[in-house]
């Protein structure tokens, strides 16, 4: 990582050397004419050019030769990362979300292909987000070192082509955040009330069906078996994966911002809601089937068809949203 400070200074020239000002057609008209009568000025203009356009190629040099330095500097974070969406069913949704961020990139490539210029203000960011890497580093915090990177990213982009197109990227850089896993302390603030919640609509589902449940803490007492609501059923793999469905839905599918908020907020009480109804299909199938009926299949079919469910009721609520405007604001006839 340490090779990085001593190319700075080295991006920093190609930068201003790279920025390249128009000609008026006064000034080309006067070029041309002497040309023209003059040979040897033919050849130093020629020499001129062709200095001038070599530059041009030093910021997309160093932003490959600072891209290489990002992937061999986060090369074991990187892997780790790959290995915990692999393993946790909790994120298995981060393999999506480079692969949105990139899709987004591509297709708004006219946004940020435009010139710009270099803000060194970047360098700083950049440094800043290499400390954050040491310090995850030596603290043994994942999240800290996984977090380095989206700010480091930023740093490059600010560095190398200004706030301009760091803003027109915005998006998806700020959508990598959903590839990150939440720290420990903070995932499990989030899944005991959680599955509080779980087992207090999971109850209230099946006393309205008829079927006697009493309800200890976590645990639905069934006639015939008592359930279990773990970490598993709490809901957060399903809350999460919905949040990072619904901000990429929004931004494809919604031009208005306060409409895109909306449906990330609804996304929280759908996916909680959803994991309640969820709950109650398995008190019910545990009921008549008994408790070992919701296990492999089953139980695999059943989470995809209540996602799909969440994904459905966000659909819905977007639905609703625009014919609640069209009410609001009818379209004029001339």
């Amino acid at each position: 990582m340490y090779s990085i400070f001593p190319l700075a200074n080295y991006l920093v020239w190609l930068g201003g050397r790279g920025r390249v000002h128009p000609v008026s057609e006064e000034t080309e008209a006067l070029v041309q004419g002497m040309e023209n009568s003059s040979p040897n000025f033919r050849n130093l203009t020629w020499e001129k050019n062709g200095s001038a356009e070599r530059p041009q190629m030093g910021p997309w040099f160093g932003a490959l030769t600072l891209l290489v330095l990002l992937v061999i500097m986060y090369a074991s974070v990187l892997s780790a990362l790959a290995r915990q969406w692999w393993d946790d069913p909790n994120y298995g949704h981060g393999f999506f979300v480079p692969v949105f961020a990139v899709y987004v990139l591509w297709s708004e490539r006219d946004r940020w292909s435009a010139p710009s210029r270099a803000n060194n203000i970047g360098f700083p960011i950049m440094l800043f987000a290499i400390g954050l890497r040491v310090l995850g580093m030596l603290g043994a915090e994942l999240f800290i070192a996984r977090l380095s990177l989206v700010i480091l990213i930023c740093g490059i982009v600010l560095f190398l082509a200004g706030g301009q197109a760091l803003r027109s990227i915005s998006f998806p850089i700020a959508y990598l955040l959903f590839m990150i896993p939440l720290p420990a302390i903070v995932y499990y603030q989030l899944t005991f009330p959680l599955q509080l919640w779980a087992s207090r609509l999971g109850a209230s589902g099946l006393v309205a069906l008829g079927i006697h449940t009493v309800r200890e803490g976590n645990l639905l007492v069934l006639p015939n078996c008592t359930l279990n609501v773990v970490e598993a059923c709490s809901g957060i793999r399903s809350l999460l994966s919905l949040l990072a469905a619904v901000v990429a839905y929004g931004y494809l599918a919604e031009p208005s911002t306060w409409k895109r908020s909306v449906l990330a907020f609804a996304s929280v009480p759908v996916a909680i809601a959803t994991n309640g109804l969820r709950l109650v299909a398995t008190g019910v199938l545990s009921y008549f089937f008994g408790p070992s009926v919701d296990s492999g299949m089953v139980h695999l079919l059943s989470g995809l068809g209540f996602f799909a469910l969440a994904f459905l009721s966000i659909l819905f609520i977007h639905r609703t949203l625009g014919w609640h405007l069209g009410q609001e604001n009818p379209v004029g006839v001339y």
